[in-house]
């Protein structure tokens, strides 16, 4: 049996409307899923407890998708089962994005579960390669692609950033904490009058990341996002970005004159 640990956004409930069998579905206490009747709720201050759950329901593999943010450890609340896990937990919360999931899979596993991506799951939501929209990018967003998959490269390491915005060459913003949303919303708001024209959004994965818990997406609302900051389209890596419901992005691309192009990682 599957369970299905679900953080906020639309990426649970689509996975749930295409799975032929239906999982246990689980959540953070402080971050429900939308429009899904949640099973099992959770605290880290007892995750232990929930992982005994887990086993008594006959679950063996589990799948994490959506958002969620760091919860505040109560000390007080954690349980007695839980007790064994709190280095782990504490250096989870500690570390970049990347390392604590990491060491959530890890806990996770050493439990006896099976951890499955869920792009295996759902593997449509990995669009197919080639420029998706009716506008092309032109020879100049094609090295702004090139530029930007080097500025991700170079953020690996420092476990930070699944995008970037690049115009002309130049590296106007990249993504921290906020995400796509806060850095797009920046750009729009203040964006300096000597600033390149054009330019793009480009997501990736991590070098090295965990694609099993985490890949970077985009949504409809991405494409109107990226034309309120005045950039000219979105380039993102293909089998390493997620697309939420590609029809309706495709759609609001063209709509809005930008091209979307799903690149190779290496353009």
């Amino acid at each position: 049996m599957l369970a299905l640990i679900c953080g906020q956004g639309a990426l649970p409930g689509l996975i749930v409307r295409n799975l032929s069998d239906a999982p246990v579905i689980a959540a953070l206490e402080q971050f429900p899923p939308e429009g899904l009747a949640v099973d099992l709720t959770f605290r880290l201050e007892t995750l232990g407890t929930f992982l005994k759950a887990l086993k008594k329901r006959g679950v063996l593999q589990v799948c994490f998708a959506g958002a969620i943010r760091r919860p505040k450890i109560d000390p007080e609340q954690i349980d007695a089962a839980t007790q064994p896990l709190v280095a782990q937990i504490s250096g989870a919360l500690s570390g970049g994005d990347d390392a604590a999931l990491r060491a959530v899979v890890d806990i996770f596993e050493q439990a006896g579960f099976e951890v499955v991506g869920f792009t295996h799951l759902v593997p449509e939501l990995l669009p197919r390669g080639g420029v998706l929209s009716i506008r092309q990018p032109m020879g100049k967003e094609r090295r702004d692609v090139a530029r930007a998959h080097s500025v991700i490269a170079g953020l690996s390491a420092l476990d930070m950033g699944q995008g970037c915005v690049v115009a002309s060459g130049h590296v106007l913003a990249v993504e921290v904490f906020g995400g796509t949303r806060w850095m797009l919303s920046s750009l729009s708001s203040d964006r300096p009058t000597d600033w390149p024209e054009g330019g793009l959004l480009y997501k990736a994965p991590k070098e090295g990341q965990e694609r099993r818990v985490d890949l970077p997406a985009i949504g409809p609302e991405t494409m109107e996002q990226v034309a309120q900051a005045g950039l000219a389209g979105v380039a993102i890596v293909q089998g390493g970005v997620v697309a939420l419901d590609l029809p309706k992005i495709i759609a609001e691309a063209d709509r809005l004159g930008l091209f979307l192009w799903v690149c190779e990682a290496e353009p």
